[in-house]
């Protein structure tokens, strides 16, 4: 296989795989219309960081009808993507004088609070023309939606719900990643209480993890996010999603201690007599949190080596003093995201989410896009 010659001056490497993560949207697409249910997909901040001008329009050759972003700007970039069709709804609903924004691009806000609701009234009384929102209801998040008491002056009040052209009802599970919490069950019965009072054309509750909780949750309309891109949505299960990235650095130089030595800044690893550093060619600036120093690994191969002394800001340390020398010479590669160590597992030892490290994916990175023409 030929090596392009950006991809011979990269110090790291992305690689994405298109089809994997059309086969993980064709997942929950087939979960959800087994309960008569379909599948949307969420991708906000860029389709978590792997671009959604290659990823979105995958997601539309695959069916997704209906995306999710954060704000209007993702919006309006979406739109130019993906053309007229699919419909695009925005989390972060109505900005102040932005109503025009929405029809002009064919977007769908997310109403959170009563006054949104009234200002969206007040434009398509204007316009005259009762355009689409959806509603967003808050069943415990306490984040953003109507809550308890706003919904229920919502619902008293006719004149607040006249002339509004609901399509989404929707709220957002809050534990749904833990199938034994209690929350999971409260906030179904208050969804299902809420949607007593109204009457949207579809109704919405389930992120990723929640699709696993059962037909229940499923509704008329599943938001899958980050499962998408491959973080396990059942997490202390088998991840039942295809891995979408590999992201993979190069060896710059090995060195093999002849004494007693610190490693990296602030010498926070003592390295002995005749062990081999590695040094490779990536670090904070592309998104490797500096949390993995001394306690992450990378992998050559089947060969693991741990992360020693800090993630400095474009380099990493590595013992590989168990790793075979033909693995690890200049401009061989190691895994840092990989088939043995998935992104969960990563963001596990870093202290956080795999959602997080998908974001944080750092612009020096050459990226390599697998799998585009795939979909049948």
């Amino acid at each position: 296989m030929s090596i392009s010659l950006q991809q011979r001056r990269a110090g790291a490497i992305l690689t994405i795989d298109l089809k994997a993560l059309e086969d993980n949207w064709r997942l929950f697409s087939t979960r959800a219309l087994a309960s008569k249910s379909e599948s949307g997909a969420v991708v906000k901040a860029s389709a978590y960081g792997l671009d959604v001008h290659r990823v979105a329009p995958v997601l539309v050759k695959a069916g997704c009808k209906t995306f999710f972003v954060a704000s209007i700007d993702e919006a309006i970039t979406l739109r130019d993507v993906i053309g007229l069709g699919p419909s695009i709804h925005v989390f972060h609903g109505l900005m102040d004088g932005a109503e025009r924004d929405f029809t002009n691009h064919h977007l769908v806000p997310v109403l959170n609070t009563l006054s949104e609701i009234g200002a969206w009234r007040a434009f398509c009384a204007g316009v005259g023309q009762a355009l689409p929102c959806d509603l967003h209801i808050d069943t415990g998040m306490s984040r953003l939606g109507l809550d308890p008491q706003e919904f229920s002056t919502l619902v008293k009040s006719s004149d607040l719900l006249a002339g509004l052209n609901i399509d989404i009802a929707m709220s957002h599970m809050a534990s749904s990643e833990d199938p034994k919490n209690p929350g999971n069950a409260q906030q179904l019965k208050a969804f299902k209480a809420a949607l007593s009072s109204i009457n949207p054309a579809r109704r919405s509750l389930a992120n990723s993890s929640a699709v696993f909780l059962g037909p229940d949750y499923h509704f008329d309309l599943v938001r899958p996010g980050g499962a998408l891109y491959g973080s396990n949505p059942t997490p202390g299960l088998a991840n039942p999603m295809k891995p979408v990235i590999r992201l993979q650095a190069k060896v710059l130089q090995v060195q093999t201690i002849d004494s007693l030595q610190g490693v990296g800044y602030g010498s926070t690893h003592q390295a002995t007599k005749g062990t081999k550093i590695a040094t490779l060619a990536v670090g904070y600036a592309d998104g490797l949190l500096r949390s993995l120093s001394n306690v992450g690994e990378v992998y050559f191969g089947e060969h693991k080596a741990p992360i020693v002394g800090r993630v400095s800001m474009d380099l990493i340390t590595v013992d590989v003093t168990a790793v075979p020398q033909d693995l690890t010479r200049p401009g061989h590669l190691a895994d840092i995201i990989g088939p043995n160590n998935p992104i969960d597992d990563v963001a596990d030892k870093a202290g956080t989410i795999g959602y997080e490290l998908l974001t944080q994916l750092g612009s020096r990175y050459h990226r390599v896009y697998t799998g585009e023409n795939s979909s049948s």
